[in-house]
């Protein structure tokens, strides 16, 4: 039965998107069988995986809005065992289309349940807020990641969404866990870095995962050729900082 994984934080420019795309290709190139659900509108996660997005049919705006089965939306990637439902800019409405639904809360969790068991890791790319998009993936997941870019705004907002994940805890997904605090952009060069990632280690421990996703300038480049790190360059520190958080995450879950 496969695990679905949220990555959320109402923070723009954190490192969501990337974490997804390269932790999901990293997974999968350790032989599990991973899909990335793009749900937010700007669709960068499913472009940053070489999709062409006007070419999409059925996008998970089909799947919560008109019903389409998510098994007809499935793409394959490049990578071998890395699978995507894309986003579409008409996601953006389909909060306002699911008011009128009876368990609007709950559409993406029933969506997933017809083919979570296909996969060993489901990781759903949610927007920067905490709208019903973003309700309805933590509400569908089992655990959270969290980013945390390493610069001095970095734990304002945390405390938002953790009050979010606590609402939805107790309201709506009683089994939600946070999977861990992802630090992001880490230069180890700078003072600040340093003492941001002491305060997360502080406040949250354990759940602070070991590893720490460096700046890289090849992890931002990557996305523009549509490809994930590991392909565009395997050798670089992007690459072996997503490779050792999928081994991180491996041996948390067994």
């Amino acid at each position: 039965m496969g695990k679905i994984i949220a990555l959320a934080n109402q923070k723009g420019g954190v490192g969501k998107t990337t974490t997804t795309i390269n932790l999901a290709a990293s997974l999968a190139a350790l032989d599990k069988k991973v899909l990335v659900i793009d749900a937010d509108p700007q669709a960068n996660a499913s472009s940053g995986l070489g999709i062409n997005i006007r070419e999409v049919e059925n996008s998970i705006y089909e799947c919560i809005v008109n019903d389409v089965n998510p098994a007809d939306a499935i793409a394959e990637t490049e990578v071998p065992n890395l699978f995507i439902i894309s986003s579409h800019i008409d996601l953006v409405g389909a909060e306002i289309e699911m008011l009128n639904f009876s368990n609007r809360e709950k559409v993406l969790k029933e969506v997933l349940s017809k083919i979570k068991d296909d996969y060993d890791y489901i990781f759903i790319d949610c927007s920067p807020s905490l709208g019903l998009i973003t309700v309805n993936a933590l509400t569908a997941a089992d655990s959270v990641i969290i980013p945390v870019q390493c610069e001095y705004f970095a734990l304002e907002g945390i405390s938002k969404l953790l009050n979010t994940i606590k609402i939805i805890k107790s309201k709506l997904n009683p089994a939600l866990e946070i999977e861990g605090f992802l630090l992001t952009m880490y230069d180890s060069r700078l003072r600040l870095a340093n003492q941001i990632y002491e305060e997360v280690k502080k406040h949250f421990g354990e759940m602070v995962f070991t590893t720490v996703i460096q700046r890289n300038v090849k992890l931002s480049e990557a996305p523009s050729y549509g490809q994930p790190v590991l392909l565009y360059d395997p050798d670089s520190n992007g690459a072996n900082n997503h490779m050792q958080l999928a081994k991180e995450i491996i041996e948390k879950n067994n």
